[in-house]
């Protein structure tokens, strides 16, 4: 079972991976010290589980939990405070354990995770966006998104008010976002629970109305997927 420890306190980093040695079948397969390095470690690795600190500077924890791609790997919330843990298991936890972690209590633990691990994970799609913008990280509602469009190695995160720049392809982020997001270009998306009117241009081609009043582009050849989506949602 590969592991990853998130936690920006390098000494509970460590304590908890000295305590994890004593489980033959898992492996920590890296450490991360804050939400976004989390998020990157994910898509580096892939891991089957997070031991993940819910107080960190910028994303935390729980800000993390809520931004995990498909399949999203189970969740130990891992904190000194335990007023957070109604907020853990409404964010999907598997566990929650107290600092300083017991090696018992981290015992039962570990089964759970042996116990989830080997059967089969329902998708869970991000409900947030992390946005890092200038040394400040962004919290973006999955919800809020009208639109997508590529721009070389970004794409474009069109709201009702804003555009942030995410440094994502968009065939990765509509991978992670799953059906409620068709493409309507090559370097375009739309969400479909923010379509009002697809309005025919010639040649197949169509623009797509939205929400406050956006529009994005559609071409012919992705038309017909376009509709089919904006079918199965009735």
């Amino acid at each position: 079972m590969r592991v990853l420890i998130v936690d920006d306190e390098a000494p509970a980093r460590e304590r908890l991976r000295r305590l994890l040695l004593a489980f033959p079948d898992v492996e920590v397969i890296a450490q991360a010290r804050d939400g976004e390095e989390a998020l990157a470690a994910i898509a580096t690795h892939a891991p089957d589980a997070l031991f993940l600190d819910v107080q960190m500077p910028g994303p935390d924890g729980l800000d993390v939990a809520a931004s995990l791609p498909e399949p999203a790997p189970a969740v130990v919330f891992v904190t000194a405070h335990d007023h957070y843990a109604l907020q853990a298991f409404e964010a999907a936890a598997l566990d929650y354990l107290l600092k300083p972690v017991e090696p018992e209590r981290l015992a039962r633990a570990v089964q759970r995770l042996r116990d989830r691990v080997g059967a089969p994970r329902p998708p869970l799609r991000p409900a947030r966006l992390l946005v890092p913008d200038r040394g400040r990280t962004h919290v973006l509602a999955v919800a809020e998104l009208l639109w997508l469009e590529a721009a070389d190695n970004y794409v474009v995160l069109h709201t009702a008010d804003r555009a942030p720049l995410l440094r994502r392809t968009l065939s990765g982020l509509l991978d992670d976002l799953g059906e409620g997001f068709v493409r309507t270009q090559r370097g375009a998306a739309v969400a479909l629970a923010h379509v009002l009117e697809l309005e025919p241009l010639g040649k197949g081609d169509a623009r797509v109305r939205l929400r406050g009043g956006q529009v994005a582009p559609c071409s012919r050849q992705f038309r017909e997927a376009l509709l089919a989506g904006l079918a199965a949602r009735r």
